[in-house]
């Protein structure tokens, strides 16, 4: 496997283990197909996937446009996206030592929730940190055009299907009860991923 696929591979799975990590996005659309019906949640799930993908293309064509004036960013963007998955990491074993935490979802209010997904995911801060990381570990100095292309491509089409995936699959309250059994181990292992990921990032040499 060439050097540009290890790295793409290993963003595009540090975004897709994002997915298994709830958040309040992700929460909102598990409670919206639950209390409002699944075509409500799906709707959601879009606009948030939307959102995820211009994220991509946002992060990929700035980094890049960064990286052709001042080559030092890479550098800067690295430690920053470095520290960011520290952050994540810390965070998940914080969650898997607690025996507190459980799923509470909450429906989205509002009419139009595709808009409503699409602007909760652009107004979110940590999407922006979370894919910087995501481009500095997938995107080198060097890398050719059809990897950004492929990262933008592949992580649009991952965000859709995951965020349906909870869309239909966690509408139910079983689902939901099942997860809270299995959360503590979930996130002591998304904790050794990001860990993991933190120190490629970290320690990657172009």
């Amino acid at each position: 496997m060439s050097a540009e696929l290890a790295s793409l591979a290993l963003a595009l799975g540090i975004f897709m283990v994002g997915f298994i990590s709830v958040g309040p996005n992700i929460l909102s659309i598990i409670g919206t197909s639950m209390e409002r019906g699944r075509p409500q949640g799906i709707a959601l799930a879009l606009g948030v996937a939307t959102g995820s993908g211009l994220w991509a293309t946002l992060t990929v064509t700035g980094m890049t446009a960064l990286v052709t004036a001042y080559a030092w960013t890479v550098t800067a963007l690295k430690i920053l996206g470095a520290l960011y998955l520290a952050w994540l990491a810390v965070k998940a074993f914080r969650s898997a030592a607690t025996s507190s935490d459980q799923l509470a979802p909450k429906a989205a209010k509002g009419g139009n929730l595709f808009l409503r997904g699409l602007t909760i995911q652009m107004t979110n801060p940590k999407a922006a940190l979370h894919w910087i990381a995501i481009v500095a570990i997938g995107l080198g100095p060097n890398a050719p055009l059809w990897v950004g292309l492929s990262l933008i491509l592949s992580a649009t089409v991952l965000s859709i299907l995951g965020h349906l995936a909870y869309a239909i699959t966690f509408s139910t309250r079983p689902v939901v009860a099942f997860y809270n059994r299995a959360r503590r181990w979930i996130e002591a292992g998304l904790g050794v991923f990001f860990a993991f990921a933190a120190f490629k990032l970290a320690t990657y040499r172009s």
